[in-house]
């Protein structure tokens, strides 16, 4: 997906694997610089991502931490890609610094599993949607509701790209019965749905309070698949994002996706539930 290029999010990406086989390798970072002959400050940057990664020196990393040849290979040549401008710039003062990582990151990734409870997921709305969540919250300037809005319309275009997000969403039937807008932002936007849902990438299930007890209690969070890296979580909180890059506790974000589509209605059922909607 070139157009959703992000240097950032590569950098991140690459640093958080070179963490995790070091890691994995019981190496400290001192043993690490001696291996390729530079500083462990250096090597600190290499894995936060500050610096941008050589692929000699990804590889060489790599190969003293044993990581398999494959690992090697595939995260050598992420490491080659050219330093290009990140999609999401020409709207970079209108979001917050932590959303950017996100959407950098999501930009880059093959697929999403996205759990959210209380209103329709920012790539599922349509632009009315976008605009009365938008103007309600008083998180955007009223002065940058409508490049919020361009902002959240251009970022939904990964699921229409000729190398589409694969992407699962779970959203709460309360998140569907807000009252936001007029009748007919509601009803457009139920619509809107329907038509993402027949899309082949994408994979739409409402849950239901009937349903029962299920993972997703505390509330709304992400997890982000990649092609040439470990999956990685996002929960949002009010002012700020936490993301979740230990493996470990990766698996527990991941056992709860799967027990949320387990409860949830199944995307069939989910489909014939907000043609109900639209009906009402």
């Amino acid at each position: 997906m070139a157009q959703w290029t992000d240097p950032a999010a590569q950098r991140w990406l690459i640093g958080v694997e070179l963490r995790h086989y070091r890691q994995l390798a019981n190496r400290t970072a001192v043993g690490a610089a001696e291996a390729i002959g530079c500083t462990a400050g250096k090597i600190n940057h290499l894995e936060s991502g500050r610096n941008r990664q050589q692929p000699d020196e990804v590889a060489a990393l790599l190969k003293y931490y044993g990581a398999p040849d494959d690992v090697v290979q595939r995260l050598s040549q992420l490491a080659e890609r050219d330093d290009q401008r990140a999609w999401w710039s020409p709207w970079s003062d209108v979001a917050a610094t932590w959303f950017q990582a996100f959407v950098g990151l999501e930009g880059q990734a093959a697929w999403e599993f996205l759990y959210e409870p209380v209103f329709v997921p920012g790539l599922l709305q349509t632009e009315a949607y976008a605009r009365a969540v938008t103007s309600a919250t008083p998180r955007v300037r009223s002065d940058h509701v409508d490049r919020f809005v361009a902002f959240r319309q251009a970022r939904a275009a990964v699921l229409t790209d000729a190398e589409p997000l694969e992407l699962v969403v779970v959203v709460g039937e309360a998140a569907l019965r807000l009252d936001v807008g007029d009748p007919g932002v509601l009803q457009d936007q139920y619509r809107h749905l329907i038509r993402l849902a027949a899309l082949p990438n994408v994979e739409l299930q409402v849950l239901c309070p009937e349903d029962g007890i299920h993972s997703g209690f505390t509330g709304a969070f992400a997890i982000l698949g990649f092609e040439h890296a470990h999956s990685v979580g996002y929960v949002e909180l009010q002012d700020d994002a936490v993301y979740i890059r230990d493996q470990e506790r990766m698996r527990g974000y991941s056992m709860a996706a799967e027990n949320l589509r387990e409860v949830a209605l199944s995307p069939a059922e989910s489909v014939r539930f907000i043609e109900s909607l639209v009906h009402d």
